[in-house]
């Protein structure tokens, strides 16, 4: 039976890294609802048309939209023995909408990891990130400092803080994540598939604890 696999995680607790390995170890491939939607609007598709129509008119994409797209990356021949979702589901709703695709593929959710963090942490780690004007190379001002304040290593350029990196930007992503994640975060503990993930703990080692929460699911 194919493998599927919800990450969760909030802003800046590694998710997206986190998401590369599991991929790569497990042979699952990464389905991301962010490349999703940018697929489909730069493939102007019938879906990808139909979602930039409300972004256009400042509206959210209706969920029908977005599950639709979902399920028919689902349906390709790569995900044949399942998929790593991240970004989707964001509420109960939609994660009622994936059961049911994913009972018409034969399949259900075996593991929705959930990598934790403290917010005070986050805002530390997000706050602190400083991008390269000329090819978007990031720095961090306490993880990855660069070697002369304000400028790229590798092509000399400014350095800037994009408007999502500021202290008080990432205080409201974070809080409006917590917000909108916590119902779906109960919804799978009720369903005793999540698996909570100290992401306080080293890179290699939130890795070795994801595969083995996975494992212990399949």
């Amino acid at each position: 039976m194919a493998t599927y696999i919800i990450l969760l995680g909030p802003p800046g607790a590694g998710k997206g890294t986190q998401a590369e390995l599991i991929s790569e170890k497990l042979g699952l491939v990464h389905v991301s609802s962010g490349d999703l939607f940018r697929e489909n609007r730069k493939m102007k598709t019938e879906l990808g048309q139909l979602a930039q129509s409300y972004m256009n008119r400042g509206e959210l994409v209706p969920d029908d939209v977005t599950i639709a797209m979902v399920k028919e990356r689902l349906s390709r021949p790569d995900c044949v023995k399942g998929a790593l979702l991240d970004g989707f589901p964001r509420t109960p709703a939609q994660a009622d909408a994936l059961a049911t695709m994913l009972g018409d593929l034969s399949g259900r959710v075996n593991s929705v990891p959930y990598i934790s963090v403290p917010s005070e942490v986050l805002i530390e780690r997000l706050s602190g990130r400083w991008t390269c004007r000329a090819e978007g190379h990031v720095y961090h001002s306490k993880y990855n400092p660069p070697k002369t304040a304000g400028k790229c290593d590798i092509e000399g350029s400014e350095l800037y803080q994009r408007e999502d990196d500021t202290p008080a930007t990432v205080e409201n992503r974070i809080r409006v994540y917590f917000a909108q994640t916590s119902p779906l975060i109960e919804y799978y503990r009720q369903r005793g598939l999540l698996a909570e993930i100290d992401g306080m703990r080293p890179i290699d080692q939130v890795a070795v604890d994801l595969l083995a929460a996975i494992e212990k699911s399949r």
